[in-house]
């Protein structure tokens, strides 16, 4: 296969090496070339494009069989949303239809927070998926192009619904906890559901292969936790008190907005028998700790 990642960064990299070694030749699209030494050297070819620049993408020469949108806002509010999620979906569903895809598969990563629950309660993909936030709503209307897309013409849309995204200098709570900048929400109670970066490579090319075209499916791990019991794990294994209570205003704040709820992955174990190399926050945060060289609480 020859398969083009659009916005191939911190996931893009490393789904770009699992490809190559599936044999598919593999272009990742930047923005800017001149940082591209990283995909370079993990054999991945560079093009310049922006998922917003028509005009760039009609650059990019040669069949295509699969492309994967990975592109993020960069940490940035609704206007950057607006810009990268929906305009920059539909700039590309349009490039798209005019190309001929040989195998039919165009992966987006798509996000949680398009489950605005509230109430704690498990969600599937057959949940009600409106938007978390002025965030979550964009990312929410984005899915709705590639819906409609799907339905009137065939677009060949699979979606993955990315949740919290962890790993190497990745995740913010455990990060800023080293930091000591750390909060709990809800009491203690509020629920995370989160997805370790090379797991989520994984899952891409499970879903590539053996996913339901016009599908969509939920990228987390096995087990939500609630940040009482995260940063409880956290003073067993690195002896750090349990951090303070997050005031409202630090809440009322957040990109995500105000959501409570676990998120389920049955449907994407069902359909691509994954195994997870981290299937919990333990496995992946074990991980990032020895890497990082932190001396735990038995020594190790």
């Amino acid at each position: 296969m020859r398969v083009l990642i659009l916005g191939c960064g911190y996931l893009g990299v490393r789904l770009g090496r699992l490809l190559l070694e599936r044999g598919h030749q593999v272009l990742g699209m930047r923005r800017h070339i001149s940082r591209a030494d990283d995909l370079v050297r993990a054999g991945i070819e560079p093009v310049v494009g922006d998922v917003t620049d028509a005009r760039s993408l009609g650059q990019i020469t040669g069949p295509i069989d699969w492309v994967i949108n990975a592109v993020s806002s960069s940490q940035g509010g609704a206007d950057a949303y607006q810009k990268v999620y929906l305009e920059g979906t539909a700039t590309v569903i349009d490039w798209l239809r005019s190309q001929s895809l040989k195998s039919a598969r165009y992966l987006q990563i798509s996000s949680t927070s398009v489950y605005a629950q509230t109430d704690g309660s498990w969600v599937n993909e057959e949940s009600p998926a409106e938007g978390a936030g002025e965030t979550g709503r964009i990312v929410a209307q984005s899915e709705m192009l590639l819906f409609e897309a799907h339905r009137s013409w065939g677009f060949p849309a699979i979606i993955l619904r990315a949740a919290g995204i962890y790993g190497p200098d990745r995740g913010h709570l455990f990060l800023n906890h080293l930091r000591g900048r750390g909060a709990m929400a809800l009491g203690g109670l509020q629920w995370i559901n989160m997805i370790h970066v090379d797991d989520l490579a994984g899952m891409c090319v499970l879903v590539l292969e053996k996913g339901r075209v016009g599908g969509v499916y939920n990228a987390v791990d096995n087990e939500p936790v609630q940040h009482r019991d995260f940063f409880g794990w956290l003073k067993l294994r690195l002896g750090l008190p349990l951090p303070p209570m997050e005031d409202q205003e630090t809440r009322s704040g957040r990109k995500r907005g105000a959501t409570q709820k676990r998120v389920s992955n049955t449907q994407l174990r069902a359909t691509t028998g994954m195994t997870f190399l981290y299937p919990t926050f333990r496995e992946g945060y074990e991980a990032e700790i020895r890497r990082l060289g932190i001396r735990t609480c038995d020594g190790i």
